[in-house]
């Protein structure tokens, strides 16, 4: 079914077109009765959509990919990854679709995707659904994500459609509509070369630089160009999400984009007791995603698209692999100078510091905050009222203050800056007994507790009255925690 084009804004085929490859036409499935839950009304109007439309049965149709304005080519995209460390070659949008590319207010093109809209090809075993609360959480974390000022695919929108999703136990169906600056994934790069075809290998590489970074067009070598810009953006990615607490869950390669946005919110959560070790995904069995492993893991990552990309490197191989080498070599070095940066900035640290005091100042943190299993957000916080010399609430975290006293006494000598760090260390985040709280509400059809929810963490480093328990660790008895895929 089609509908008249949104009153403003027009969806384009950009990836089916240039790539055909690697999308499959497919339409989603009928909704037997769509109704919208939440929408980013202000990303709405940042991609010209006008979001009364949106909020009538037309725009809501076109929310759950029902009716789609004509000559709007919706597909499945084609991708592979490794999963969990092994190779699967043929993955793809098994539950989702690309229905198209928006041109936003600043002129840049966006995709408006869809999450839980029915099987496709590449369904496998799955039915394509998906329930009210995983999508839900994909709203509220991405929210929360794009509020700390970290790249992220952002939620536009969550619609039930009235069709049951059967899991553990029956739950009510729900579409994301997810907005992304691209869905192009190392996995893409992996499914292209996996094909034999380097036309369309090189193809999708052009494409990736025209996207997301135009500055490679020029280099002398564009491919290898294109490859370091992907390692930076995410060694400044995966910075941000350490220097938040943040545990993606399920860092496979079809997962990590070659935007440097964040994707796919599915087993993540936000540490709370610091602890390397920290795995909340119920299918990361060895601990491969943990929330000290997530360096270690986007440079493998990466040199997966490295090899995926060897033949647009050098004609000849050897050449290929000790270029590819040396560019990988520098997401270490670009990961350690963003976290070092970040943690200096969440200590209030002046810039003209002596860039060799702070690590070992960091790493000395580190041991005390994981020795006495201190909030990691609520300490940096709190520090902020050290700062302004007011020691006791820091030292109040720790079931023994007395070994972090010395450090304390250290990081006051060198003057940092209470306001500065407070711009820059959170009050609130997707706690997650809340988001649990919020999410088994709206699955009960009560969006109140997840509303409050969305309103503290849209403003995350602004400390307000009456939310004092959307700051504060979950409490003894919500017990260990494990989050789940929703397929």
């Amino acid at each position: 079914m089609s509908i008249a084009p949104p009153p403003t804004g027009a969806l384009d085929g950009r990836f089916a077109r240039e790539l055909a490859e690697m999308a499959v036409p497919w339409q989603a499935e009928e909704a037997p009765d769509p109704r919208l839950l939440v929408l980013d009304e202000p990303l709405a109007v940042e991609l010209g959509l006008d979001p009364g439309w949106l909020r009538s049965p037309d725009g809501v149709r076109l929310l759950v990919g029902t009716a789609v304005p004509g000559g709007a080519n919706p597909v499945a995209q084609a991708y592979a990854g490794h999963q969990f460390g092994g190779y699967s070659p043929r993955l793809g949008d098994g539950r989702a679709l690309l229905l198209g590319e928006l041109v936003d207010a600043d002129g840049r093109l966006r995709d408006l995707h869809l999450k839980g809209s029915g099987r496709t090809p590449f369904a496998r075993g799955g039915d394509g659904l998906a329930a009210v609360g995983p999508m839900l959480r994909e709203y509220v974390v991405s929210r929360a994500m794009h509020a700390l000022g970290i790249p992220t695919t952002r939620s536009l929108a969550v619609v039930a459609t009235g069709r049951t999703v059967h899991r553990e136990t029956p739950l009510p169906g729900a579409v994301l509509a997810r907005v992304a600056d691209s869905h192009l994934r190392v996995g893409s790069f992996q499914y292209a070369r996996a094909t034999g075809d380097v036309d369309l290998l090189r193809r999708l590489a052009d494409h990736a630089i025209a996207r997301h970074h135009p500055g490679a067009a020029g280099a002398e070598r564009p491919y290898l160009a294109l490859f370091e810009a992907v390692v930076a953006a995410q060694a400044s990615l995966v910075a941000r999400w350490m220097l938040v607490g943040f545990v993606h869950g399920v860092m496979n390669t079809d997962n990590m984009t070659i935007s440097g946005e964040t994707i796919d919110y599915g087993p993540c959560a936000f540490m709370e007791a610091f602890d390397p070790a920290t795995v909340y995904s119920s299918i990361d069995h060895g601990g491969r995603y943990a929330y000290g492993n997530q360096p270690t893991v986007a440079e493998w990552n990466l040199a997966r698209l490295a090899e995926a990309l060897l033949p647009l490197l050098h004609d000849d191989e050897e050449r290929a692999v000790a270029l590819a080498t040396e560019s990988l070599g520098s997401f270490r070095r670009r990961y350690d100078a963003d976290w070092t940066a970040g943690m200096r900035a969440k200590l209030g640290l002046p810039d003209g510091l002596d860039p060799a005091v702070v690590p070992p100042l960091v790493e000395e943190l580190l041991v005390l905050l994981r020795a006495g299993q201190v909030d990691f957000t609520s300490f940096f916080r709190t520090l902020a009222v050290a700062a302004r010399g007011e020691a006791g609430p820091v030292r109040r975290l720790f079931p023994d203050p007395a070994p972090v006293d010395d450090w304390l006494t250290r990081w006051r000598a060198l003057g940092p800056d209470a306001d500065a760090m407070d711009r820059v260390n959170p009050v609130y985040i997707p706690r997650n007994h809340l988001v649990e709280e919020a999410l088994a509400a709206a699955t009960d059809g009560d969006l109140a507790p997840l509303e409050r929810l969305l309103d503290a963490v849209a403003a995350p480093y602004d400390e307000r009255a009456g939310l004092d328990r959307y700051a504060a660790p979950a409490p003894p008895d919500f017990g260990t925690y494990r989050t789940f895929c929703g397929t």
